[in-house]
C-alpha cells in the first residue's frame, strides 16, 4: 500500500540483486558515529533501499522460516540488539520520513517515542504508589485502554482475533523491555 515496509526482516527478505550491488559498499561498512557496526544489518539496509529510492514490500503469500530465541537470555539479547538498532537507523531514516506516507512517517514516530511515553506513565504511575500509597488506575486504564486499541486495531486489519491476545505482551514490556529499551538507547555505540 505504501511502497515503503520500514524493516525488510533479514531472514525472510529478498533483494533484486541489481538494487543490492549499488549500495553493498555501504551496507558492508555500516558505521555509527565514526565505529563499524554489525547488528541490525536488516533495517539498515532496508534503509538505505529506501534511501536510493527503491521500493519495498511486504508479501503475504511468502512463506519463510527462521530461527527463534528459545530461551529468556537470547529474548533479551535479540531485543537489545532490535531496540538499538531501531533507535539508531531511525536516524538515518530522519531525511527520509518527510517522503514517506504520514502514516509510515506516524508510526517511525511511535515506535521511538511510544516505549518512551510508556516508561513515562510507568514512573508516574510508580510515584503515585510510592508518594500516595494510592493505585494510580488512571495510569493502568489509560495503559490497557491504549493496548487494547492498538491490538483492536491490528485485530481489525488483520480480521484475526488473535492479535487481541498481543494486549499480553504489555506486562512483557513493561516489565522487560522498557528497561532494556532504556538501557539500548543509553548505549548505542556498544
Amino acid at each position: 500500500r505504501f511502497g515503503a515496509v520500514m524493516c525488510c526482516c533479514g531472514p525472510c527478505a529478498m533483494y533484486r540483486r541489481s538494487a543490492l550491488l549499488l549500495l553493498l559498499d555501504k551496507y558492508e561498512t555500516q558505521l555509527f558515529r565514526g565505529r563499524p557496526s554489525d547488528f541490525g544489518e536488516d533495517r539498515h539496509l532496508t534503509i538505505l533501499m529506501l534511501n536510493a529510492g527503491f521500493r519495498t514490500e511486504y508479501v503475504p503469500e511468502a512463506i519463510a522460516a527462521t530461527v527463534v530465541p528459545n530461551s529468556m537470555g537470547a529474548y533479551l539479547r535479540q531485543q537489545l540488539r532490535w531496540a538499538r538498532s531501531t533507535f539508531r537507523d531511525t536516524l538515518l531514516a530522519l531525511r527520509l520520513l518527510p517522503g514517506l506516507d504520514r502514516y509510515l512517517t506516524l508510526d517511525v514516530i511511535g515506535q521511538n517515542l511510544g516505549p518512551l511515553l510508556l516508561a513515562l506513565s510507568v514512573l508516574t504511575g510508580l510515584a503515585q504508589l510510592a508518594l500516595t500509597a494510592t493505585v494510580p488506575w488512571s495510569t493502568i486504564l489509560m495503559i490497557a485502554s491504549m493496548t487494547m486499541v492498538r491490538c483492536g486495531v491490528a485485530a481489525f486489519r488483520a480480521r484475526e482475533l488473535r492479535f487481541l491476545g498481543f494486549s499480553l505482551h504489555t506486562l512483557l514490556n513493561v516489565a522487560l523491555l522498557l528497561p532494556l529499551k532504556a538501557y539500548a538507547l543509553c548505549t548505542l555505540s556498544n
